[in-house]
């Protein structure tokens, strides 16, 4: 009994001592950011504002190590993504805040129903929107080091935000990857896109609807949105359809993407000649416009011809669900017309 005890205890000490070194680990790494961030010009206050609160946030690691890996199909996807519910909400909120999305939609030239589209997608309409303190979730991913260029990138961003004046620090909250407010734009996307749209001095992406519905305009605005064109349409292929129309999966970087879908897009007229047809069998529209040919998850699954905007969608975030997602929704609310 007492030898159990004693090994026992040894472990408890063992446990203890590797906590006491990491914890001091981590302090050191902490000390150094600050020194970097006053070189990078952050004032004096801000640096020790920002950093007096920063933990380790063991949780933000475990999250970030073991994200979910379900198997899971646009069939399954979209009804959990994108249910009934979720649906009427877009709708009414549509309406209720009609008048300024309409604005907003006009100004920067992109469909209102597609703002009101990413705004539940990203954080249900403004509801989840994150608790984790920005600074430490960034702070702990730099120092796990497997990103830490991107995510020092992430905070020195962040300082850019409280130093601006655009939130405090104790409501300066997101996910537990950083990625903050009703847009739930990390802090580069933040300083690269937010808005001050009713212009009080401040981009409110976490309070402020309007600021946030003007944030997603902006975004989609410099990411090539054309307010003419809609998302997409999914489509049938023909018996025998040659797979190598179909825009390559499996790519690594953006530039890589793009290359590949300049090598699957083609005009309508191409495409209804290849033996596309709408999915209840009918032509494709007679207009002159262009589209890749997405496939989010193989040869038996949906089939989508994608316009320009699609690409905006791929550039707030490059996954297949997300963006075919987030067109869905759009058409939900758009049509019939509310």
């Amino acid at each position: 009994m007492f030898k159990k005890l004693a090994l026992i205890t040894a472990s408890l000490i063992s446990v203890s001592t590797f906590a006491d070194e990491e914890q001091a680990k981590f302090n050191q790494y902490v000390a150094d950011l600050k020194v970097e961030a006053i070189e990078k010009g952050f004032s004096q206050k801000i640096v020790d504002n920002a950093f007096a609160t920063v933990k380790f946030k063991k949780k933000v690691i475990k999250a970030d190590k073991n994200q979910p890996e379900v198997k899971e199909t646009l069939e399954t996807y979209l009804p959990k993504r994108v249910p009934k519910w979720k649906i009427d909400r877009a709708r009414k909120l549509y309406k209720e805040n009609q008048t300024e999305l309409e604005k907003i939609a006009a100004k920067y030239g992109v469909q209102a129903r597609f703002i009101v589209a990413l705004w539940g997608l990203e954080s249900n309409f403004g509801k989840i929107q994150g608790s984790h303190p920005v600074i430490s979730s960034v702070v702990t991913l730099a120092y796990d080091g497997r990103r830490e260029a991107l995510y020092k990138r992430q905070l020195w961003a962040a300082l850019t935000i409280l130093e601006e004046g655009h939130i405090d620090l104790d409501h300066f909250k997101g996910s537990w990857a950083g990625a903050m407010g009703q847009t739930q734009f990390m802090p580069t996307s933040f300083n690269a896109y937010a808005v001050d749209y009713d212009g009080d001095g401040k981009k409110d992406i976490w309070q402020n609807k309007l600021d946030a519905f003007a944030s997603i305009a902006n975004y989609l605005k410099k990411a090539g949105w054309n307010d003419s064109l809609t998302w997409g349409r999914q489509v049938v292929l023909p018996e025998g359809f040659n797979s190598e129309h179909i825009l390559q999966r499996g790519t690594r970087t953006r530039k890589q993407w793009l290359e590949n879908w300049n090598k699957s897009e083609r005009g309508l007229a191409d495409w209804q000649a290849l033996g596309l047809r709408r999915t209840d069998g009918t032509d494709l529209p007679n207009v002159g416009i262009t589209a890749a040919l997405v496939m989010p998850d193989d040869e038996n699954g949906r089939m989508y011809l994608a316009y320009d905007n699609y690409k905006a969608l791929m550039h707030w975030n490059r996954s297949y669900y997300f963006a075919t997602s987030v067109g869905y929704l759009s058409d939900r609310i758009g049509y019939p017309k509310i």
